[in-house]
C-alpha cells in the first residue's frame, strides 16, 4: 500500500462515518472513495439513459462486425464508461492493451476510468505508458462521445494523457509531478478550452506548492471574452481567481446536468478559500461536494482527496 493509500485509509476511519453517501446512485458498487465509502453506480436520467443504451449496442454492433479494429473497441469501452459502467469498461480497454500495445488510446481511456475508480497508482501507470508511446508523435484530436453544443471536439489525445496525468497526481498530493505533466499539457493545449481547463489545474498546482507568483502568470492570457464552448466553470473560476469575478457568482447550487459543472466550480472555490488561509470555509465545501455528487466528477474526487489527505 503507498503512503498516499495509508494516509487516505487512516483518514477514512476518521472520515466516513461523518459524510453521507454520495446522492444520486444506484446499482451495484463500481469503486470505493478515498474515505472508505462505497460508490455505487450512477443514476442516469431515462432518456439519456435510453440514447446511452442505444449507442451502446450500435458500439457493439459494429466491434462483431469489425472484430479487429481498435476504433470500434475504443468506442465500445468509451460507451461501456458513460452508462457508469467503470470496471467493465477498464476490462474492455484491458482487452485492447493486450490486442493493441502500441496504441495509447487504450492507456489513455483506462486511465480516465481507473481516475474515476480511484486507483490512482494504476491511472498513473497507464498515463506514463501512453506519454512514453505518443512522444515525438503527432497530435491528433479527440473525438468526444457525448458532442458539445457546437459538435467541435476541445480536447486531443495528447493533451488527455497529460491532463489526465497531471490530475493522478495532484490527487495523489504530488503536486511537483502534477506541475511537470500541466506544463507539457499546455504545450499541447491550442484551444480556448484546453487553455482554461489546464490553466485552471497549472494555477491550482502552483498555488499548492506556494509559487503564488508564477501562479499569477498563468492568469494573463485568461479573459472574459475567450471563446470557450464547454470548460465554461473552468473559465469562470479562473476570472474569479484572477479578480474580475465575485466568488458568489460561482456557488450557486445545480442538479440534474449541470452537477458536474457544480462539482468542478465548488472545488474551484474551495481551493481558493484553502489557499487563501480559510481552511474551515474550504472543508466546508469540500464536505458539501462529496455529499452531493456526482462523484465521478473531478470536481468530487479532489474534494475526496483533500479530505483523505488532511489537505496536505
Amino acid at each position: 500500500m503507498t503512503p498516499f493509500s495509508l494516509r487516505a485509509a487512516a483518514a477514512a476511519l476518521c472520515l466516513a462515518s461523518a459524510l453521507p453517501h454520495p446522492a444520486g446512485a444506484q446499482g451495484p458498487v463500481e469503486a470505493v472513495s478515498l474515505l472508505g465509502d462505497s460508490l455505487r453506480r450512477p443514476r442516469i436520467a431515462a432518456e439519456s439513459e435510453a440514447r446511452m443504451l442505444a449507442q451502446l449496442d450500435s458500439a457493439r454492433r459494429a466491434l462483431a462486425a469489425s472484430p479487429d479494429s481498435p476504433d470500434a473497441l475504443i468506442w465500445l469501452g468509451r460507451r461501456t464508461a458513460y452508462l457508469g459502467r467503470f470496471r467493465e469498461a477498464i476490462a474492455i480497454f484491458g482487452d485492447g492493451i493486450r490486442q493493441h500495445p502500441g496504441d495509447a488510446r487504450f492507456l489513455r481511456h483506462r486511465g480516465h476510468r481507473y481516475l474515476s475508480t480511484r486507483m490512482l497508482d494504476a491511472a498513473v501507470a497507464d498515463f506514463e505508458r501512453a506519454a512514453a508511446l505518443v512522444r515525438g508523435q503527432p497530435d491528433v484530436v479527440e473525438p468526444d462521445g457525448q458532442p458539445n453544443a457546437r459538435n467541435i471536439p476541445t480536447s486531443t489525445l495528447q493533451s488527455n494523457i497529460w491532463y489526465h496525468l497531471g490530475l493522478a497526481h495532484y490527487l495523489k498530493g504530488d503536486f511537483e509531478r502534477a506541475l511537470t505533466a500541466y506544463r507539457e499539457c499546455m504545450a499541447v493545449s491550442e484551444n480556448p478550452d484546453m487553455l482554461v481547463a489546464t490553466s485552471h489545474w497549472l494555477y491550482m498546482t502552483l498555488r499548492r506548492l506556494g509559487r503564488d507568483a508564477e501562479a499569477a502568470r498563468v492568469l494573463e492570457p485568461i479573459t472574459r471574452d475567450l471563446a470557450v464552448i464547454e470548460n465554461v466553470s473552468y473559465h469562470r473560476l479562473l476570472l474569479l481567481y484572477k479578480g474580475v469575478l465575485p466568488v458568489d457568482s460561482l456557488t450557486a447550487a445545480a442538479e440534474g446536468d449541470a452537477a458536474l459543472q457544480d462539482a468542478t466550480a465548488g472545488y474551484g472555490v474551495g481551493n481558493w478559500h484553502l489557499y487563501n488561509g480559510r481552511r474551515a470555509e474550504a472543508e466546508g465545501v469540500f464536505r458539501r461536494i462529496v455529499a452531493t455528487g456526482p462523484w465521478a466528477a473531478f470536481g468530487f474526487i479532489a474534494a475526496e482527496a483533500d479530505l483523505a489527505r488532511g489537505f496536505r
